[in-house]
């Protein structure tokens, strides 16, 4: 027999299941990199000496990235960015681009794309 509270029952499972999915999949989906790099490279108040570093989303929701060492003892950056359709143009497997830079400074890292996303996190400057 159906009651009222059973159909609720299966409701609330269903619904459960399917928010435990989805935050399953936005938590494990390129939420963390490593990049390494072979010289040095700038983000916004740093400049990065050639190595290897975790690029981490920290929130989907409000688009905060966190750049760190690569074993994550270091935090170098911790910065809201503004979420950005990946270009045509650009290789799937391309996961950085740079910014040009003056005579002797570090290229700027402009913009993150977590691997296999056709968004990226663009790395906001200070242009004074």
């Amino acid at each position: 027999m159906v009651t009222r509270r059973s159909i609720v029952t299966a409701a609330g499972a269903v619904v459960l299941g399917l928010l435990l999915a989805t935050t399953g999949y936005t938590w494990t989906s390129s939420k963390t990199m490593y990049l390494s790099f072979s010289g040095p490279v700038a983000l916004p108040g740093v400049t990065l000496p050639a190595g290897t570093y975790t690029f981490e989303r920290v929130s989907d929701d409000i688009h905060i990235v966190r750049v760190s060492s690569r074993d994550q003892k270091t935090v170098y950056l911790t910065q809201f960015t503004e979420l950005v359709d990946r270009p045509n143009r650009l290789p799937i497997t391309q996961h950085i681009t740079l910014g040009e830079a003056r005579p002797g400074m570090a290229p700027p890292i402009k913009t993150w794309f977590p691997a296999g996303e056709r968004q990226g996190h663009q790395f906001i400057y200070d242009v004074r």
